[in-house]
């Protein structure tokens, strides 16, 4: 039976989110209704309307969110009606190449994030008779979704829905960025360019993986308080004040590690990450940029002197079946904080001061709280 539902859409950049009533199908083979209780602003839904992520619009936002199994389709077997979920904003299907190899976060059902379309080229969100699809095929802005089964990871019932949202994304694309990505070790020195909802969790993951001096940048005072919340040794409010200090610190050796988490990538950001790692140093990168902007431009000798590295990181390198429950566990054991990264909650209508609170440098991490 088709449903009615409420949902933030983009139509275009530069408009913001629209909400309207969309008509959702029911789920079809391997596919789920979901019925969602909270969705995270994270910077990525940010950079639709801003015109800087290549998707196919009008598109339903939202790739964090957690809720209820409301129905399923045909051959599901990983969840039933009723069970508390995570979206994994990347689904493991458990059997192509990348799961099968223990690389989930570049699971190949996960192809079609950019234009919410259904592995069998169709859509579940109608608009009169327009389709839409959904943010990585997730759509968590919409009160109820069809997703992929592969993308549900249970959620225990001792941990709230907002909490949940989370950890479908921002939670371990910065924590993985530092633990698994970079690699960071005991006694490392890590430099962290942006303390956002992404980088406060890079921060944790350094910390809490042994680096001695785990030093955050980022230009806003309330994040640089926040970060050290979260275990920074050390934050300033430029790199060349951080670099200073690296070099001061670790006697001209430089970083370990420098990992870029800013809200938009620049390549001054990057730039000042390759001149910050020292002899072997590893440059993550996890943050995008504008589109049409090349934000990783280093000239070869600067890697070639140094043997530095450059790379990218994809879901922080995370398995979401085995990662998300881990970093759920380090919850629940008081070492990994997540009830401080959500500095505010709002309701569906209440989304685009959601994300320009995000702009001005107000939130961690806002959180949409969905109506009963």
């Amino acid at each position: 039976m088709t449903i009615t539902t409420r949902a933030a859409i983009a139509r275009q950049p530069h408009t913001g989110w629209e909400l309207v009533d969309l008509q959702l199908d029911e789920p079809k083979a391997h596919e789920v209704r979901v019925k969602f209780a909270a969705a995270g602003l994270c910077h990525s839904d940010d950079h639709i309307t801003q015109g800087d992520a290549p998707v196919r619009l009008p598109i339903v936002g939202g790739h964090e969110g957690a809720g209820i199994v409301e129905s399923v389709g045909p051959d599901v077997r990983r969840v039933q009606p009723g069970d508390r979920i995570v979206c994994s904003y990347i689904p493991a299907c458990g059997a192509c190449r990348p799961c099968s190899t223990g690389h989930q976060n570049m699971c190949v059902k996960g192809l079609n994030a950019g234009t919410g379309m259904f592995l069998d080229g169709t859509f579940r969100f109608h608009l009169g008779a327009e389709d839409l699809g959904g943010f990585c095929t997730v759509g968590s802005f919409s009160q109820y979704a069809v997703v992929s089964e592969w993308a549900c990871i249970p959620l225990p019932d001792d941990i709230p829905f907002e909490i949940g949202a989370l950890v479908g994304c921002g939670v371990p694309t910065g924590w993985g960025s530092a633990v698994h990505a970079a690699g960071v070790r005991a006694g490392d020195t890590v430099v962290i360019y942006g303390a956002g909802g992404v980088g406060s969790n890079a921060v944790q993951g350094a910390r809490y993986a042994g680096a001695k001096n785990v030093v955050v940048v980022d230009p806003v005072a309330f994040k640089r308080d926040m970060a050290k919340v979260f275990g920074a040794t050390h934050t300033f409010a430029d790199a060349k004040a951080a670099h200073d200090f690296v070099v001061e610190t670790t006697w001209g050796q430089l970083a370990d590690h420098a990992i870029c988490t800013p809200g938009v990538l620049t390549a001054g950001i990057v730039a000042a990450a390759v001149q910050v790692v020292g002899k072997g140093g590893k440059v993550t990168v996890t943050a995008v940029g504008k589109l049409g902007e090349n934000a990783v431009t280093v000239h070869a000798g600067q890697m070639i002197s140094y043997q530095r590295q450059v790379r990218g990181a994809l879901f922080g390198d995370c398995n979401p079946l085995y990662d998300v429950p881990k970093l759920l566990g380090l919850y629940r054991s008081g070492d990994l904080k997540l009830d401080e990264l959500i500095t505010r909650r709002y309701a569906l209508d209440e989304i685009n001061q959601g994300y320009q609170d995000m702009t001005d440098g107000k939130n961690i991490r806002g959180v949409v709280i969905h109506e009963g």
